[in-house]
């Protein structure tokens, strides 16, 4: 049911296969096992380095891309990268040292990359007090984006992973979507947020409403909600005890967002909690541990880990700029937002985004000449998402007027993608543990100063199902499609899994939207067509 790109096949090349088969795979299953939950590796004080949870890549544009590697002990992260599999030829990018300071662990800069080539690579770990003694090497691959209109683009989208008590698995396999996502081979995964559940401790087993028991693999991370540094590093390794997760990190490049379970459910700045789960009642020390172990478990291009203990420098929003037909614009709409409340003020300067990030984007949508701006939301625009009886988390409140609280942001952005006349803007977003699409139009809204557009929404990846998100009229949104459970917190057994795949024709520019559910089925499709301000 998947459409080809012209010049590109939808699924590995003969040459990609092999690797696949062979070194990758090798990789994948390197000391913690092909066995879904195996034990994390010890700290040894002999022996040499070794990168016993994998490797990712991250941020990957037409030249450049950020490889990431954690070592059981302190070693100097050393990147070879090949235009074959075979490493005939090589070219050595020496990355950081890896230490303590860090988690062990440390992610490599490459520059310099051919566009639109198969790279493959291979990192070693060295030790500092003696480069000869070295780790087992342990290999990857990615595509650089294209620097030709015509080679195209494809790429998937999904977030909540380890969500409601449902974590790894093993009698299911583990993680599967995530090797259903692998075999679809994409250029790159647009991960929307909630990658981790810091504050959804599981138990070591669960039983189902027909019977059936569900097993969790635990760690001692996982057993309590994360509050110190080390219990947020934790939460961050626990996915990557699942090797479908390895492998799926080996092969395909990832842009990486947070949303609010990376810290506590429903955060937001300045705010201090009423749960006696947490002895650290102050959310802004909460976040600046998790946003460091985010930092230093995951590639991402702006976010830059010290390595001495004491903070994270950067910032989560950005623009991943992947060739002539796409712009990924990552939006943070956690860091600056304002308290949760009934959204029902007339004036709201900060939003969910706040002025400077609003700036910052209204600026980047205007400089990008990409054919499609891709708005990778961690939260839904036009869904009503509750924070208790009275708040709201997202955007939407409920009422179907005027724009009012961070509906006011959000109609401001919109207003100004309709006067600059910015072409080929879409929503994508998870969060809400289903999966839908809804089409935004003025004639249906109570704010009309806008171009129309789609939000498509996937997810869970590995976390409990949810029903549907009432909807709030205030940017008119139809819901063209939807697929949500009947009742809350589905487990994976229950209800499928869902994930959105992205195909952008190098001839025509037409951009196809299939919402996914594992097991192969695609449940909904949509075509675009490129060069209109609303669709």
């Amino acid at each position: 049911m998947s459409s080809s790109v012209p010049g590109r096949s939808s699924g590995p090349s003969p040459a990609r296969r092999s690797v696949l088969r062979g070194s990758l795979a090798a990789s994948a299953a390197l000391t913690l096992g092909g066995v879904v939950g195996s034990a994390a590796p010890a700290l040894a004080l002999s022996g040499r380095p070794r990168a016993a949870w994998g490797v990712q890549t991250g941020d990957v544009t037409a030249s450049s891309g950020l490889v990431w590697a954690r070592s059981d002990r302190p070693a100097r992260m050393i990147v070879e990268t090949s235009a074959s599999e075979s490493f005939r030829r090589t070219h050595r990018h020496y990355g950081p040292l890896l230490g303590p300071g860090s988690d062990f662990t440390g992610t490599t800069a490459l520059r310099g990359l051919p566009a639109g080539e198969q790279i493959h690579y291979r990192v070693t770990l060295a030790d500092p007090d003696d480069p000869r003694r070295t780790g087992e090497r342990v290999v990857g691959t990615f595509r650089t984006a294209p620097a030709r209109r015509r080679d195209g683009v494809r790429f998937l989208w999904s977030g909540d992973i380890a969500g409601q008590g449902w974590g790894i698995n093993p009698d299911i396999g583990g993680f599967c979507a995530f090797e259903e996502m692998r075999r679809l081979n994409p250029d790159f995964f647009l991960c929307s947020g909630d990658t981790i559940y810091a504050d959804g401790p599981l138990q070591p087993s669960v039983t189902l409403p027909d019977g059936r028991v569900w097993r969790n693999v635990t760690t001692p991370e996982k057993a309590k909600v994360a509050e110190t540094l080390d219990e947020y590093r934790g939460q961050f390794r626990y996915n990557l005890l699942d090797h479908n997760v390895r492998a799926f990190n080996a092969q395909v490049p990832s842009i990486v967002q947070w949303d609010d379970h990376e810290v506590r459910n429903n955060w937001y700045p300045g705010q201090i909690l009423d749960d006696v789960r947490y002895t650290e009642k102050n959310v802004d020390v909460l976040a600046a541990r998790a946003s460091r172990a985010f930092a230093e478990y995951f590639p991402v291009s702006t976010l830059h880990a010290r390595g001495d203990g004491v903070s994270t420098e950067g910032r989560m929003h950005r623009v991943v700029r992947y060739g002539p037909l796409l712009d990924v614009f990552v939006l943070d709409m956690r860091s600056y937002r304002n308290a949760n409340s009934p959204g029902r003020q007339a004036d709201d300067t900060d939003g969910i985004l706040g002025a400077e990030q609003l700036a910052w984007l209204n600026r980047e949508l205007s400089r990008s000449r990409a054919v499609w701006k891709v708005l990778a939301a961690d939260m839904p625009l036009g869904l009503v998402v509750p924070d208790g009886a009275t708040n709201i988390e997202a955007i939407a409140q409920g009422d179907p007027g005027a724009p009012l609280g961070r509906e006011l942001q959000i109609a401001e952005l919109l207003r100004f993608i309709k006067h600059r006349r910015i072409t080929g803007t879409l929503w994508l977003t998870a969060d809400v543990h289903y999966t839908s699409a809804q089409h935004y139009a003025p004639e249906r809204a109570a704010f009309q100063d806008f171009a129309p557009f789609w939000e498509f929404v996937s997810g869970p990846l590995a976390a409990g199902g949810f029903p549907a998100n009432a909807l709030d009229a205030t940017f008119g949104p139809e819901r063209v499609f939807v697929r949500a459970p009947q009742r809350a917190n589905l487990s994976p057994m229950e209800s499928p899994q869902y994930f959105g795949e992205v195909d952008i024709d190098g001839g025509s520019g037409e951009l196809t939207v299939r919402l996914r559910a594992e097991g192969g089925t695609v449940l909904f499709s949509k075509v675009l067509q490129p060069g209109r301000v609303g669709q």
